[in-house]
């Protein structure tokens, strides 16, 4: 049986953001925006809730059937300024010029990294042409190497196909970009390096051809 996935809502907010804590928490970005350990574990949920809140706002989010997995998605439209864009894995932005500024105000206000590394994200973001953002993906640790993450992606990855849309998405370890690459997702030759902290890939995907083959239904020329 294939993964189900739908769209979540509201009515999914305290379950997307203990799952985006928990799979986030000890990650290399969230550590480097929050160095001190016990700290984060106290802000960090907060700023995982303001994630969740921009790409409902801006974007969508699509869950599995049983909530242990989620993708978060922004659909930008072509010239789109992302000098508003807060990134960590797998990225996120806030609209207006201002938007990291306000990120970190409405998170953390004594945390400058909030807003650093909107800015160093925002400055790699293309924004010539209308693409889906994959702002951030998580899987619960007990189901992670079912292909839940692969499943969330390809269904979105199979709508860009059909509409002639783009992608893009910043990779925050070798192995995740060793799976975007799988998916189709090229490096866009120039790293986010964060300072005296971990790399950024950001990685960008071209739509490929889709046509009907009267079989299934679909195919990838």
């Amino acid at each position: 049986m294939g993964v189900v996935i739908r769209r979540a809502g509201e009515s999914d907010r305290a379950d997307v953001v203990r799952l985006l804590d928990a799979a986030f928490l000890d990650d290399p970005v969230s550590s480097w925006v929050f160095p001190a350990e016990e700290y984060r574990r106290r802000r960090h949920g907060a700023l995982m809730e303001a994630f969740l809140d921009m790409a409902f706002s801006e974007g969508f989010v699509d869950i599995t059937e049983d909530g242990t997995a989620v993708a978060l998605w922004w659909s930008v439209p072509a010239g789109e300024e992302e000098g508003a864009q807060e990134g960590g894995r797998e990225g996120v932005h806030e609209g207006g010029e201002d938007g990291p500024a306000q990120l970190r105000a409405a998170v953390d206000p004594d945390n400058a990294r909030i807003e650093e590394i909107g800015r160093l994200t925002g400055e790699a973001h293309p924004t010539d042409r209308a693409h889906q953002y994959l702002h951030m993906i998580a899987v619960s640790p007990e189901r992670q190497g079912e292909g839940l993450g692969s499943a969330l992606i390809g269904e979105v990855l199979e709508r860009c196909d059909r509409e002639g849309l783009h992608a893009y998405l910043e990779a925050s370890s070798s192995r995740s970009r060793a799976l975007y690459t799988r998916l189709g997702f090229a490096f866009t030759g120039k790293a986010i390096d964060l300072p005296d902290g971990p790399r950024l890939w950001p990685m960008w995907r071209e739509p490929r051809r889709f046509s009907t083959d009267g079989g299934d239904g679909k195919r990838f020329a």
